[in-house]
């Protein structure tokens, strides 16, 4: 059973994790606890956004992945769908050339085929303009999923083995990572769920395999920069071995 994390270290540059992977989650539930609309929670969480995106900024975060909407959301409520579509629409609007101006790299990953021409386009034009920025890459994914993900990138080298290009027996781990929409970012460090569910739910299966998984029960309004210094720390105190053994880790780091 997953728990949730309550011992933390103290924070050094050495410590601090190369990409952050964040599930939002627990905006529809902070509206509801004050008897808001829960749109009104969705609104609250871009201001989240944009702190922690500031913070990771500051401490020099160099990826930060966000996961704002999920292939199973379109089975949430027509209305809610519309109001998180339009919430997406106009925060890229409104934030582009603050972003660029800090020297942000935005990327959107997943399945944009579903959503509007007018967001697909300005999703277009925030990868033209911000794509030499190197300050922080931050990776948005909206229509996504990890099954998907991995579907795809399977597909695309069935189509390989299929024209020949490709043999079955070159496919391998470095090639199927090629593929999916990832590809060109290194694999979460410290993956972050917020609002007190301990699951991945379909979020960077692939590239989840060795990260750190930090769940909270703070709702992601209110995920703020004490909050993100309490996950910072609970890393911090992790000792990462990718299979060896501890005694291996401590005498490859003295």
């Amino acid at each position: 059973m997953l728990v949730k994390a309550d011992i933390t270290s103290e924070v050094s540059d050495e410590t601090i994790p190369q990409h952050i992977a964040i599930i939002m989650d627990g905006n529809g539930r902070w509206a509801k606890s004050r008897g808001l609309p829960r749109v009104a929670g969705h609104r609250r969480g871009v201001e989240t956004v944009k702190k922690v995106v500031s913070i990771c900024g500051e401490k020099k975060v160099p990826y930060l992945t966000l996961f704002a909407f999920s292939s199973e959301n379109w089975g949430r409520p027509s209305v809610e769908v519309n109001l998180l579509i339009e919430l997406l629409q106009t925060t890229l609007e409104n934030e582009l050339q603050r972003l660029h101006s800090n020297n942000v790299r935005l990327r959107v990953i997943g399945d944009l085929t579903r959503f509007p021409q007018k967001l697909q386009r300005n999703i277009i034009e925030a990868d033209r303009l911000t794509g030499n920025n190197d300050a922080l890459n931050l990776t948005i994914a909206i229509n996504y999923g990890g099954q998907w993900d991995m579907t795809q990138a399977c597909q695309a080298l069935a189509r390989r083995v299929a024209s020949g290009e490709l043999d079955p027996q070159q496919i391998t781990p470095t090639l199927i990572e090629s593929e999916l929409c990832t590809h060109g970012l290194p694999a979460p460090d410290l993956f972050i769920r917020t609002g007190g569910e301990q699951r991945i739910s379909n979020f960077l299966l692939w590239q989840l395999a060795y990260t750190e998984l930090y769940f909270c029960d703070t709702y992601w309004p209110d995920f703020d920069a004490a909050a993100v210094d309490k996950a910072l720390g609970y890393f911090a105190g992790r000792q990462r071995r990718f299979g060896k053994t501890g005694d291996q880790v401590s005498a490859r780091s003295a």
